[in-house]
């Protein structure tokens, strides 16, 4: 029941499918980028900036209204694996 007694449908069991679905590329694309960011051989800086853009992009696209998520969650963690990669204070 919600505020005003009126129940809650039963979430329908594709759409929760689909959208665990989507969390998992989501996370998949977040990991792979962070893996090459640090690891991958010869990445230059601006290269490095590209690919958090890129991914900053395809997530928006994935999760269209939750660009602050991106913001506020996963682009601090990339910036910190780009700092330690190139050494930046």
């Amino acid at each position: 029941m919600n505020m005003d007694d009126t129940p809650i449908p039963d979430p329908d069991p594709a759409a929760l499918d689909a959208e665990d679905r989507q969390i998992r590329r989501g996370r998949l694309l977040t990991d792979l980028t962070l893996a090459l960011i640090q690891t991958q051989p010869g990445l230059t800086l601006d290269r490095a900036y590209l690919m958090v853009d890129g991914l900053r992009r395809r997530l928006a696209r994935l999760f269209p209204g939750r660009e602050g998520v991106f913001d506020l969650v996963i682009r601090p963690r990339l910036e910190r694996a780009i700092r330690c990669r190139f050494r930046i204070n």
